[in-house]
């Protein structure tokens, strides 16, 4: 098998990249909400799934600047209106928020590319 396969079948065409965006998202979140946390003198929680919805306050600019994260799984830089203004409340909260935006942009995309 080669690697142009490997990389086919990790990421097949037409089919929205899920799993991938949101990997990339949460962990890229998780680093943001972490500076946050360290910056207001807590720790979040060591539980990834519980660290995930601690209420941290994260900004909308730095949220902004993790988007470019995610161009080469989408194939596009995702628009900056992805990301709510006035930033987020939790690492959920922003998933919840931008992963369906992402998937709408991403379909229009496939749709013009067609």
């Amino acid at each position: 098998m080669t690697l142009a396969t490997e990389t086919t079948e990790k990421v097949k065409p037409n089919v929205f990249p899920h799993h991938a965006l949101e990997a990339i998202l949460r962990d890229e979140l998780m680093v943001v909400a972490e500076a946050e946390a360290d910056m207001n003198g807590f720790a979040l929680p060591k539980d990834a799934g519980v660290a995930a919805v601690a209420p941290v306050p994260m900004d909308s600019l730095v949220v902004v600047e993790i988007l470019c994260s995610l161009e080469d799984v989408l194939g596009f830089q995702p628009k900056d209106a992805t990301v709510r203004t006035g930033g987020y409340n939790s690492v959920q909260d922003a998933l919840d928020h931008m992963m369906p935006r992402l998937e709408e942009q991403w379909q229009k995309k496939q749709g013009e590319t067609v």
